[in-house]
């Protein structure tokens, strides 16, 4: 193994205790095995595998021609809290001598059941390093399935929304495949509660102890509607597209695709019912959030990585999120917002953005000079905002807040400000906003945050690979690489405006020279105009200006539109300029689209195109180069700091 450095091949000891863990853990089985060159595989059996009433599901392992080293019996029954105590305290008491005798380099364990609980807690103390993933004829879509787990943690609550979520279903009148409970404590009543209702002999129903995991996902894959409460139907369903209703809070905090409609508190018939109604028939947008297929690849890269003689010690961190919008019925009749805050050079602008992109109030001030006024007139924006969303039947998730300057996203932080912001450097937004406001609240950079709204309202809607330039005061931007938001090992990338193009160019306000920004932004623009204004070049016929109007750059653009020669070569030359700066990140980036974002865009669109046109290697000239379509790419890109992760409720 050259890339580990081990000079001995990995043993990896896979443990599992369930139908549903062995259904996610086989796939890496089958990996480790195809490369015996590689690994050692050692499968150890333990839990309700070995139990009779649900189905001596062990069986599923052997047809599967791995060989079990280990058999643990640990369940003890009685199916109440006490049992799945005296279980952890069963397989704590047999792993030890089985991990022993096996010297594993790794054990690979699923989900966090208390069975899981007895494994982990083995390993670690053990000091071996843990793997811890995831992971009749009907008409399609004419069909629901029905799975439904105790909830330790509230066994009566539990058992009464089975009680009202049976009720539903038989009122709902479809064929429905109801898949009997795990073993956790509760269950056996849960049980009693199908039989005291005739479920196993009502003409509509089926119920069964065990369905092969093959077998599971084509049903609900091709089902009207999945309902319950388990893991599956938050996880894997998503990805079919397939309807799914979430009863209760076992999955509560679990990220959920569009497809999952929650009913946190399940405590009617008609809740449910109504749930069904919404639900069952529809075909939802396939969803990538729990994996693209690829796991196990990269789960033996990652095995194949470890390095043996590392020291063993916890680490923390948390892993990135995707796109995910979910539903909850008890919010169904409320539009779900965001708080979106644009902190611009000149004004502070706060807006209510409903789940569509629609701004549906908009806050504006002139953004103060000092960091005691700008951040006090922040949370008061935000609070007036967040008081009114009430009165337009929004429900506030969150606060996104764009900002010029570098911006550290992961602790919400504005390391360095540009020059147009003052006092605004190394400032924590998170801690104060949500502190005050209780909402969790998410800061990135404006280029950024523009890449953010094209890639959820805009032209970079389902795009992987592309890249937006911002053309205003500044010039800005963000990457979009593979769906993901690039910010680079410093939070510094997608500078874009400071790719130099020139060496003795004009100078730029970060310093340099020959930036982009030094030639197309409108502060480029505007210093030109004056010149030429100075020089009594700028005015031609038709335009006309008092002693006090400001020049600015749109001044430049009226006197070229009207034949001003000179005018027009300044802005040929920043076009040109952008354009070489386009080709750097074309050669970089190699993306499909390039979108123009900013007031001065439509005027660089054509000249960029030409540069490319000349410029560019003939392998990426295929790309596409847009204006944006968004009114305020700014508010937009904040609000999608807070609707992308929504679902998650942790940051």
């Amino acid at each position: 193994m050259e890339k580990n450095g081990n000079n001995h091949k990995l043993r990896v000891c896979v443990a599992t205790c369930n139908r549903a863990d062995y259904s996610k853990l086989a796939p890496i089985m089958f990996g480790i095995k195809a490369e015996p060159q590689f690994f050692d595989l050692d499968v150890v059996v333990l839990g309700s595998h070995l139990i009779d009433d649900y189905g001596n599901t062990y069986r599923m392992i052997e047809q599967d021609d791995f060989d079990i080293h280990t058999r643990l019996h640990t369940i003890v029954r009685g199916e109440d809290e006490a049992a799945m105590v005296e279980s952890v305290g069963l397989a704590l008491v047999k792993l030890p001598d089985v991990l022993n005798r096996l010297k594993p380099d790794i054990m690979i364990v699923h989900g966090d059941r208390f069975d899981a609980l007895a494994l982990a807690t083995s390993a670690a103390l053990m000091n071996i390093r843990i793997l811890h993933i995831e992971g009749e004829d009907v008409k399609t879509r004419d069909y629901i399935v029905a799975l439904q787990h105790p909830v330790t943690t509230d066994i009566k609550h539990s058992i009464k929304m089975f009680e009202l979520t049976l009720d539903a279903l038989i009122s709902f009148n479809k064929r429905t495949l109801v898949l009997f409970p795990n073993v956790d404590a509760g269950s056996k009543e849960m049980v009693r509660v199908m039989r005291k209702k005739g479920i196993e002999h009502h003409p509509n129903f089926r119920a069964v102890k065990h369905v092969p995991f093959d077998q599971f996902i084509q049903l609900v894959a091709h089902a009207g509607c999945m309902i319950g409460n388990s893991s599956c139907g938050v996880r894997e369903v998503g990805a079919f597209g397939t309807p799914v209703i979430n009863l209760g809070t076992r999955q509560t905090g679990r990220e959920t695709g569009e497809n999952v409609l929650h009913v946190r508190d399940a405590d009617t018939q008609d809740k449910i019912l109504h749930a069904l109604q919404l639900q069952f028939g529809k075909q939802y947008p396939c969803s990538k959030i729990y994996g693209d297929g690829n796991a196990v690849p990269r789960i033996l890269k990652f095995l194949k990585s470890i390095d043996l003689k590392e020291p063993l010690q916890k680490k923390f961190c948390f892993p990135p999120v995707k796109d995910n919008i979910s539903q909850d019925i008890d919010h169904i009749l409320e539009t779900q917002s965001a708080l979106a805050v644009d902190l611009g050079g000149t004004n502070l602008r706060v807006a209510i953005v409903s789940m569509k992109g629609e701004i549906v109030k908009k806050y504006t001030q002139l953004n103060p000079k000092t960091y005691e006024d700008r951040l006090e007139l922040i949370l008061k924006m935000c609070v007036e905002a967040a008081s009114e969303a009430v009165n337009v039947n929004c429900r506030i998730l969150g606060v996104g807040i764009s900002t010029g300057g570098r911006v550290n996203p992961r602790e919400g932080i504005v390391l360095h400000s540009t020059k147009l912001i003052q006092e605004w450097s190394s400032v924590d937004l998170r801690t104060p906003i949500s502190d005050a406001l209780h909402l969790p609240v998410w800061v990135d950079n404006d280029g950024n945050c523009a890449a953010l709204a094209e890639r959820k309202f805009g032209h970079g809607k389902g795009i992987e690979n592309f890249v937006t330039l911002i053309t205003g005061t500044g010039i800005g931007g963000g990457i979009v690489h593979q769906h993901e938001l690039i910010h680079g090992s410093s939070f510094c990338a997608a500078e874009l405006g400071h790719i130099v193009v020139s060496l003795d160019g004009p100078e730029c306000l970060c310093g340099s020279q020959g930036c982009i920004e030094a030639y197309a932004s409108g502060i480029a623009l505007q210093r030109e105009a004056k010149k030429l204004h100075d020089e009594d070049l700028l005015l031609v016929e038709g335009m006309s200006m008092k002693k006090e109007d400001i020049v600015s750059a749109a001044h430049l653009i009226q006197a070229a539109k009207l034949g001003n020669t000179k005018a027009d070569g300044i802005l040929r030359t920043a076009g040109t300029a952008l354009g070489l700066g386009v080709v750097n990140i074309l050669h970089t980036m190699n993306p499909s689209l390039v979108i123009l974002s900013g007031v001065l865009a439509s005027h660089y669109v054509n000249a960029v195109k030409d540069v490319i046109n000349r410029q560019a290697l003939s392998s990426v000239k295929t790309v596409d180069v847009v204006v944006s379509n968004l009114a305020d790419p700014a508010l937009l890109g904040a609000a999608s700091l807070v609707l992308d992760y929504t679902t998650r409720r942790i940051y």
